[in-house]
Protein backbone atom coordinates (compact mmCIF):
# COMPACT_ATOMS: atom_id res chain seq x y z
CA UNK A 1 0.00 0.00 0.00
CA UNK A 2 1.16 3.32 -0.87
CA UNK A 3 1.22 5.60 1.81
CA UNK A 4 2.18 9.75 1.45
CA UNK A 5 4.61 10.67 4.49
CA UNK A 6 3.25 13.37 6.91
CA UNK A 7 3.07 17.10 4.91
CA UNK A 8 3.28 15.55 1.67
CA UNK A 9 -0.29 14.67 0.81
CA UNK A 10 -1.15 15.24 -3.07
CA UNK A 11 -4.27 14.37 -5.40
CA UNK A 12 -1.20 14.20 -8.16
CA UNK A 13 0.34 10.59 -9.10
CA UNK A 14 2.67 9.44 -7.23
CA UNK A 15 6.30 10.46 -8.64
CA UNK A 16 4.96 12.59 -11.51
CA UNK A 17 3.93 9.82 -13.55
CA UNK A 18 1.53 10.35 -15.77
CA UNK A 19 -1.46 8.21 -14.78
CA UNK A 20 -3.02 8.14 -11.51
CA UNK A 21 -2.96 4.31 -10.73
CA UNK A 22 0.68 3.65 -11.41
CA UNK A 23 2.94 3.56 -8.18
CA UNK A 24 6.50 4.48 -8.67
CA UNK A 25 9.39 3.86 -9.35
CA UNK A 26 10.71 3.08 -6.20
CA UNK A 27 13.67 3.16 -4.09
CA UNK A 28 15.19 1.10 -1.29
CA UNK A 29 16.21 4.18 1.11
CA UNK A 30 19.67 4.00 3.26
CA UNK A 31 20.11 2.46 6.37
CA UNK A 32 16.51 1.43 7.32
CA UNK A 33 15.84 -1.80 5.92
CA UNK A 34 14.69 -3.93 7.49
CA UNK A 35 12.24 -1.74 9.25
CA UNK A 36 11.08 -4.12 11.48
CA UNK A 37 12.85 -7.51 12.30
CA UNK A 38 12.37 -10.48 14.44
CA UNK A 39 13.04 -9.87 18.01
CA UNK A 40 13.42 -12.37 21.25
CA UNK A 41 12.78 -9.84 23.83
CA UNK A 42 9.06 -8.95 23.33
CA UNK A 43 7.24 -11.14 25.15
CA UNK A 44 3.58 -11.50 26.16
CA UNK A 45 1.42 -13.75 27.95
CA UNK A 46 -0.85 -15.72 25.89
CA UNK A 47 -4.28 -16.36 27.60
CA UNK A 48 -4.24 -19.84 25.51
CA UNK A 49 -2.08 -21.72 27.92
CA UNK A 50 -1.37 -19.41 29.93
CA UNK A 51 2.17 -19.25 29.38
CA UNK A 52 5.05 -16.26 28.48
CA UNK A 53 5.75 -16.38 24.81
CA UNK A 54 8.55 -14.47 22.81
CA UNK A 55 5.96 -13.72 20.31
CA UNK A 56 7.54 -12.44 17.50
CA UNK A 57 11.07 -13.96 17.76
CA UNK A 58 11.13 -15.61 14.63
CA UNK A 59 9.39 -13.78 11.80
CA UNK A 60 8.37 -10.25 10.88
CA UNK A 61 6.75 -9.79 7.72
CA UNK A 62 3.21 -9.25 5.51
CA UNK A 63 2.60 -5.75 6.57
CA UNK A 64 -0.50 -3.31 5.86
CA UNK A 65 -0.34 0.25 6.73
CA UNK A 66 -2.39 3.01 7.67
CA UNK A 67 -2.54 6.91 8.32
CA UNK A 68 -3.76 8.10 11.24
CA UNK A 69 -3.11 11.49 13.16
CA UNK A 70 -0.09 11.99 10.96
CA UNK A 71 1.65 9.24 11.40
CA UNK A 72 2.27 6.07 9.57
CA UNK A 73 1.04 2.97 11.63
CA UNK A 74 1.98 -0.75 10.23
CA UNK A 75 -0.36 -4.29 11.50
CA UNK A 76 2.18 -6.76 10.54
CA UNK A 77 2.62 -10.89 10.88
CA UNK A 78 4.87 -11.74 13.21
CA UNK A 79 6.00 -15.12 14.20
CA UNK A 80 7.26 -17.00 17.67
CA UNK A 81 9.32 -20.24 17.57
CA UNK A 82 7.15 -22.87 18.66
CA UNK A 83 5.87 -25.83 16.06
CA UNK A 84 7.24 -27.17 13.43
CA UNK A 85 10.27 -25.37 11.09
CA UNK A 86 7.50 -25.07 7.78
CA UNK A 87 6.04 -22.29 6.81
CA UNK A 88 2.26 -22.25 9.26
CA UNK A 89 3.93 -24.42 11.74
CA UNK A 90 4.39 -21.69 14.30
CA UNK A 91 1.81 -19.30 15.84
CA UNK A 92 1.39 -16.05 14.08
CA UNK A 93 -0.14 -12.99 15.90
CA UNK A 94 -0.32 -9.26 14.64
CA UNK A 95 1.99 -6.55 16.09
CA UNK A 96 1.42 -2.71 15.50
CA UNK A 97 4.61 -0.33 14.99
CA UNK A 98 4.34 3.57 14.31
CA UNK A 99 6.41 5.87 12.46
CA UNK A 100 6.71 10.07 11.66
CA UNK A 101 8.68 9.29 8.32
CA UNK A 102 7.40 5.76 7.39
CA UNK A 103 10.48 4.60 7.48
CA UNK A 104 11.65 4.30 11.52
CA UNK A 105 9.21 2.57 13.46
CA UNK A 106 8.43 2.23 17.19
CA UNK A 107 6.63 -1.04 17.85
CA UNK A 108 4.13 -2.07 20.76
CA UNK A 109 6.01 -5.01 23.02
CA UNK A 110 2.98 -6.84 22.58
CA UNK A 111 0.51 -7.70 19.69
CA UNK A 112 -2.54 -6.05 19.50
CA UNK A 113 -4.58 -9.59 17.45
CA UNK A 114 -3.81 -12.85 18.55
CA UNK A 115 -5.84 -16.52 19.37
CA UNK A 116 -7.17 -16.12 22.71
CA UNK A 117 -9.80 -17.90 24.95
CA UNK A 118 -12.84 -16.15 23.12
CA UNK A 119 -15.25 -17.44 20.17
CA UNK A 120 -12.69 -17.96 17.50
CA UNK A 121 -10.45 -20.13 19.54
CA UNK A 122 -11.35 -22.86 17.74
CA UNK A 123 -10.20 -20.93 14.36
CA UNK A 124 -7.06 -19.24 15.49
CA UNK A 125 -5.52 -21.84 17.59
CA UNK A 126 -2.84 -23.14 17.34
CA UNK A 127 -1.90 -21.84 13.99
CA UNK A 128 -2.80 -17.85 14.85
CA UNK A 129 -3.71 -15.19 13.10
CA UNK A 130 -2.27 -13.75 9.76
CA UNK A 131 -1.82 -11.63 7.37
CA UNK A 132 -3.71 -8.22 7.66
CA UNK A 133 -5.06 -6.03 5.06
CA UNK A 134 -6.63 -2.57 6.70
CA UNK A 135 -9.40 0.09 5.32
CA UNK A 136 -10.77 2.66 7.02
CA UNK A 137 -15.35 2.89 6.94
CA UNK A 138 -16.69 5.61 6.34
CA UNK A 139 -17.09 6.76 9.95
CA UNK A 140 -13.42 6.09 10.48
CA UNK A 141 -14.00 3.10 12.08
CA UNK A 142 -10.63 0.74 10.95
CA UNK A 143 -11.67 -2.61 9.17
CA UNK A 144 -9.23 -5.17 9.08
CA UNK A 145 -9.66 -8.40 6.94
CA UNK A 146 -6.54 -11.60 8.52
CA UNK A 147 -6.43 -15.01 8.23
CA UNK A 148 -7.41 -17.60 10.68
CA UNK A 149 -5.29 -20.78 10.83
CA UNK A 150 -5.99 -23.52 13.46
CA UNK A 151 -3.45 -25.51 11.21
CA UNK A 152 -6.40 -27.18 9.50
CA UNK A 153 -8.44 -24.87 7.47
CA UNK A 154 -7.20 -21.60 6.31
CA UNK A 155 -9.95 -18.96 7.25
CA UNK A 156 -10.96 -14.95 5.96
CA UNK A 157 -12.07 -13.37 9.39
CA UNK A 158 -13.10 -9.39 9.93
CA UNK A 159 -12.13 -7.48 12.93
CA UNK A 160 -12.73 -3.59 13.36
CA UNK A 161 -11.31 -1.36 15.87
CA UNK A 162 -11.28 2.36 16.29
CA UNK A 163 -7.86 3.07 17.35
CA UNK A 164 -5.77 -0.04 16.41
CA UNK A 165 -4.86 -1.21 19.34
CA UNK A 166 -8.38 -2.70 20.69
CA UNK A 167 -9.78 -4.97 18.26
CA UNK A 168 -13.18 -6.60 18.00
CA UNK A 169 -13.30 -9.99 16.20
CA UNK A 170 -16.08 -10.65 14.02
CA UNK A 171 -14.78 -14.48 12.87
CA UNK A 172 -15.32 -15.97 9.49
CA UNK A 173 -16.11 -13.34 6.83
CA UNK A 174 -18.66 -16.03 5.22
CA UNK A 175 -19.84 -17.40 7.92
CA UNK A 176 -23.57 -15.79 7.24
CA UNK A 177 -23.08 -16.51 3.92
CA UNK A 178 -26.40 -18.28 2.72
CA UNK A 179 -27.95 -18.11 6.00
CA UNK A 180 -24.57 -20.19 7.65
CA UNK A 181 -25.86 -22.83 5.43
CA UNK A 182 -23.36 -22.59 2.86
CA UNK A 183 -19.72 -24.80 3.26
CA UNK A 184 -17.11 -22.66 4.18
CA UNK A 185 -14.02 -23.34 1.99
CA UNK A 186 -10.81 -22.64 2.35
CA UNK A 187 -10.40 -18.58 2.57
CA UNK A 188 -7.61 -16.06 2.72
CA UNK A 189 -6.08 -12.98 1.65
CA UNK A 190 -8.99 -10.41 1.48
CA UNK A 191 -8.68 -6.87 -0.17
CA UNK A 192 -11.43 -4.74 -0.08
CA UNK A 193 -11.90 -1.74 -2.90
CA UNK A 194 -11.47 1.40 -1.81
CA UNK A 195 -10.98 5.01 -2.36
CA UNK A 196 -8.29 7.38 -1.34
CA UNK A 197 -9.28 10.64 -0.01
CA UNK A 198 -5.44 12.34 1.32
CA UNK A 199 -3.77 9.85 3.77
CA UNK A 200 -7.02 7.57 3.79
CA UNK A 201 -7.82 4.47 2.20
CA UNK A 202 -11.78 4.27 2.63
CA UNK A 203 -14.08 1.13 1.89
CA UNK A 204 -15.91 1.98 -1.13
CA UNK A 205 -19.61 1.03 -2.31
CA UNK A 206 -20.24 0.06 -6.05
CA UNK A 207 -23.22 -0.78 -7.36
CA UNK A 208 -24.75 -0.45 -3.60
CA UNK A 209 -22.30 -3.04 -2.23
CA UNK A 210 -18.49 -3.25 -1.11
CA UNK A 211 -16.69 -5.40 -3.20
CA UNK A 212 -13.83 -7.44 -2.01
CA UNK A 213 -11.24 -9.83 -3.66
CA UNK A 214 -9.76 -13.07 -1.88
CA UNK A 215 -8.17 -16.31 -1.80
CA UNK A 216 -5.26 -18.04 -3.41
CA UNK A 217 -4.07 -19.02 -6.11
CA UNK A 218 -7.30 -17.82 -7.79
CA UNK A 219 -8.43 -14.84 -6.60
CA UNK A 220 -12.81 -14.46 -5.85
CA UNK A 221 -14.76 -11.95 -5.24
CA UNK A 222 -17.15 -11.21 -2.38
CA UNK A 223 -19.60 -8.35 -1.61
CA UNK A 224 -20.89 -6.97 1.58
CA UNK A 225 -23.64 -4.41 3.15
CA UNK A 226 -21.49 -3.50 6.11
CA UNK A 227 -17.87 -4.93 5.65
CA UNK A 228 -18.78 -7.36 8.15
CA UNK A 229 -20.54 -10.24 6.81
CA UNK A 230 -19.76 -10.98 2.99
CA UNK A 231 -20.79 -13.55 0.44
CA UNK A 232 -18.85 -14.70 -2.10
CA UNK A 233 -20.47 -14.32 -5.71
CA UNK A 234 -21.10 -17.12 -8.00
CA UNK A 235 -21.91 -17.60 -11.64
CA UNK A 236 -24.74 -19.27 -13.12
CA UNK A 237 -23.68 -22.54 -12.67
CA UNK A 238 -22.91 -22.14 -8.79
CA UNK A 239 -19.18 -22.09 -9.10
CA UNK A 240 -17.39 -18.91 -7.42
CA UNK A 241 -16.86 -16.62 -9.87
CA UNK A 242 -13.54 -15.53 -10.21
CA UNK A 243 -12.01 -12.21 -10.17
CA UNK A 244 -10.40 -10.55 -13.43
CA UNK A 245 -9.87 -12.67 -16.17
CA UNK A 246 -7.81 -12.51 -19.59
CA UNK A 247 -9.74 -10.98 -22.19
CA UNK A 248 -9.17 -9.52 -25.70
CA UNK A 249 -7.70 -6.13 -24.88
CA UNK A 250 -8.59 -6.35 -21.50
CA UNK A 251 -5.64 -6.38 -18.79
CA UNK A 252 -4.95 -10.14 -16.84
CA UNK A 253 -4.77 -10.17 -13.27
CA UNK A 254 -1.75 -12.66 -12.51
CA UNK A 255 -1.10 -11.47 -8.60
CA UNK A 256 -0.99 -14.93 -6.68
CA UNK A 257 -3.49 -13.45 -4.09
CA UNK A 258 -5.56 -9.94 -3.05
CA UNK A 259 -3.83 -7.08 -0.85
CA UNK A 260 -1.11 -5.55 -1.09
CA UNK A 261 1.73 -6.93 -3.45
CA UNK A 262 5.23 -8.92 -2.82
CA UNK A 263 3.58 -11.18 -0.83
CA UNK A 264 4.07 -14.35 -2.88
CA UNK A 265 7.35 -15.05 -1.16
CA UNK A 266 8.26 -15.66 2.13
CA UNK A 267 10.25 -12.91 4.17
CA UNK A 268 11.80 -12.67 7.47
CA UNK A 269 11.83 -8.83 7.87
CA UNK A 270 9.95 -6.06 6.96
CA UNK A 271 11.38 -3.53 5.16
CA UNK A 272 10.56 0.46 3.26
CA UNK A 273 10.88 1.55 -0.15
CA UNK A 274 10.61 5.22 -0.98
CA UNK A 275 8.97 7.31 -4.13
CA UNK A 276 10.37 10.64 -3.77
CA UNK A 277 8.51 12.02 -0.46
CA UNK A 278 6.14 9.33 -0.97
CA UNK A 279 6.62 6.07 1.68
CA UNK A 280 5.48 2.45 1.33
CA UNK A 281 6.22 -0.36 3.47
CA UNK A 282 6.21 -4.05 2.32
Amino acid sequence: MLLSAPGSVTSQPACGQGRAWMFGPFEKPKDVNPAITPSPVSQFRSAVGDSIVRWEEHATFNPAAVVKDGKVYVLYRAEDASGEQMIGGHTSRIGLAESQDGLHFTRKSAPVLYPDGDAQREYEWPGGVEDPRIVEAEDGMYVLTYTQWNRRIPRLAIATSRDLVNWTKHGPAFAHSDNGEAPQPESKSGAIVARTEGNRMIATRLHGKYWMYFNVPDILIATSDDLVDWTPLEDSDGRLNQGPLAAPGLFRLLAGRGGPAGHRHRARHTGAVQCGQQRTVR
